[in-house]
């Protein structure tokens, strides 16, 4: 079975987001169950496609709101606008539909098509009819649309919210039922997007890749880490939180250092908060803090960063958003929403640290996950005879 995986950014290997690593791990899991993959999609600027045998390169964009120019945010508007797409997939409008439908019958033929995410498959929505497909369904994306309108510091960005709610509300829809079977990264999005039925969806539980930590004590530099993508706007609304919540709670000289591309404002009067920017080894920084807080508010999927803390076994506190999609919480994972709740029980984590073996998760995911997809690729549909010549 040849199948077409398309999305926004292709792997280059370098796994820096959620996004990026739960990529890898449903292709990884795909080619497992016996599947030949293709991946077709755009690099970031200066990084090349991880595995270019298997990979259609449409060319080189940064899609990132945070780094474009107001120029740029402006001519994204404006095309938004003009075009009826979401703001997000009008970014992927670099090439034209002739462009990519050539692309594609270079790299094919194919028995189907995995539509990964709204963003691609809503730039180039109808180039992907003519075989069967499978969408993946990393968020539910009208929903953080509208909560990130409510959390909206401006008239406009409530309204720019506001719209990409609606569309992609329509768009979603359009994809999910044109499609022969869902995944979703977490249960609750099954029923969120209206597919909760066995028959037509399942749920992806993930992996991140994580290394297996050696034997024996870590070395401790702060009391508390966070890392991650903190312009993607439900992680801001969870470090916000954090931030002005959580934080005020604790002692002075409790150290948290928090890692990751920071949007402008971010900020904190409490003496132990370093931001630190981006690290060279992201696992070796949260190994280096005695307890991993896990912080989410907003957003719907699975968090990554809760996934690769069970993994390695790390001492975490964790809001009881941060572990949707989860199905197993390790002893050493205590769920607090209220604020100074969590606050001191991080403060007594770090003052009692205690790792487990994480390496029972990690197995039982990966079981689930290779289960999931091959139920997911019985119910794409019978394949072509010249797959198999």
């Amino acid at each position: 079975m040849h199948l077409l995986f398309a999305t926004s950014i292709v792997p280059d290997g370098a796994l820096a987001s959620g996004y990026e690593i739960a990529n890898a791990a449903i292709i990884a899991a795909l080619r497992r169950a016996g599947a030949r993959v293709t991946v077709i999609g755009f690099t970031w600027p200066g990084k090349l496609a991880a595995d270019p045998e298997n990979t259609v390169v449409l060319g080189a964009i940064d899609v990132r709101t945070d780094n474009a120019s107001a120029r740029q945010k402006l001519a994204w508007v404006g095309k938004a606008l003009l075009s009826g797409l979401t703001f997000a997939s009008v970014k992927l409008r670099a090439v034209s539909d002739c462009d990519v439908l050539a692309a594609v019958e270079r790299a094919g033929p194919f028995d189907g098509y995995v539509l990964n995410s709204v963003q691609f498959a809503g730039a180039f929505e109808k180039l992907f009819t003519e075989r069967p497909s499978i969408f993946v369904a990393h968020n539910v994306e009208h929903l953080s649309a509208r909560e990130n309108a409510a959390a909206a510091g401006s008239l406009f960005q409530r309204l720019l919210f506001r719209r990409e709610a609606k569309l992609l509300k329509t768009v979603e829809e359009r994809l999910y039922r044109r499609a022969r079977f869902v995944f979703t990264l977490a249960e609750e999005d099954r029923a969120a997007l209206g597919v909760a039925s066995d028959d037509r969806s399942a749920v992806l539980p993930l992996v991140t890749g994580a290394q297996t930590p050696p034997k024996g004590p870590r070395r401790i530099d702060c009391d508390a880490a966070l890392i991650g993508t903190w312009t993607w706007h439900p992680n801001r609304i969870g470090l916000d939180w954090f931030l002005d919540k959580v934080v005020p709670h604790l002692r002075p000289d409790f150290r948290i250092r928090i890692a990751g591309h920071m949007p402008s404002g971010v900020a904190s009067k409490h003496p132990g908060v370093e931001l630190v920017g981006r690290v060279p080894d992201a696992q070796a920084f949260v190994r280096s803090a005695a307890v991993i807080p896990l912080i989410s508010t907003a957003g719907s999927g699975v968090q990554l960063k809760t996934i690769e803390t069970f993994e390695l076994g790390l001492p975490s506190v964790a809001t009881s958003r941060s572990l949707r999609g989860i199905g197993h919480r390790p002893a050493n994972c205590i769920v607090t929403d209220d604020p100074a709740a969590f606050a001191r029980a991080l403060e007594a984590a770090a003052a009692d640290i205690r790792d487990v073996d994480g390496s029972a998760f990690r197995r039982s995911q990966v079981k689930a996950l290779d289960a999931a997809i091959r139920l997911g690729l019985e119910k794409l549909g019978p394949v072509r005879q010249e797959a198999f010549a």
